[in-house]
């Protein structure tokens, strides 16, 4: 079912994004940039996240082909990088590096932060590439759920877009401990889908064989 694919593909990259948990991070990457240079900032990250990720989901099944990988190769081994950034998140290691990067970017005076590193690699990352490339081979080739999944990669560009420019509300909305808290409950959902892409993935290998 279209909707069913289609709300499924919604959780799986609105945890993977994770576009209330990037907050801390805009904040800190564009901290004293005058309002309207914030702004900018948030519409060109979400713009240039949405357009890889919308590339991924196009051309996902045509590369995995290309490659000569199959979908059940790429379910396990995606759903192993994904299980790991999931324990990162529930750990609170995530949290930390994408503290360390976007101090990193600040020190260096990075030119253009949308691009780096708030589209990629915190929004466009590997694990939402792998998620968004799994969600594609779901699709099968079928034109109606590549086009529900697109739909989706704007809509979570769009949650960022909308997290980015409340940021500093939901921050002090959530506060240290909501944050934390949040980053974790998420973790844990992701670590679910993540094992259920490896045991699909298992499953369709055994039972070709």
């Amino acid at each position: 079912m279209p909707l069913d694919y289609a709300i499924s593909a919604f959780l799986t990259l609105f945890v993977v994004v994770d576009p209330v948990g990037l907050t801390p991070t805009f904040l800190g990457v564009t901290d004293g940039l005058p309002p309207g240079a914030r702004r900018l900032v948030a519409v060109r990250a979400s713009i240039i996240a949405g357009a890889i990720l919308a590339g991924t989901a196009i051309i996902g099944d045509w590369l995995l082909a290309t490659l000569q990988i199959s979908l059940a190769a790429f379910r396990i081994a995606g759903g192993l990088l994904l299980f790991s950034i999931a324990s990162e998140m529930v750990f609170g290691v995530r949290i930390r590096r994408e503290g360390e990067a976007a101090e990193q970017a600040v020190e260096e005076h990075v030119r253009n932060v949308a691009a780096f590193p708030l589209a990629i690699p915190l929004m466009a990352g590997p694990g939402a590439i792998t998620a968004t490339v799994l969600l594609a081979g779901h699709a099968h080739g079928d034109w109606l759920l590549l086009a529900s999944l697109l739909i989706v990669v704007l809509l979570v560009a769009g949650c960022c877009l909308a997290a980015f420019l409340f940021a500093e509300r939901i921050g002090g909305l959530l506060g240290l401990t909501g944050n934390i808290v949040l980053s974790r409950l998420l973790g844990v959902l992701l670590a679910a889908l993540a094992v259920q892409y490896v045991v699909d993935g298992v499953r369709t290998i055994l039972g070709g064989s």
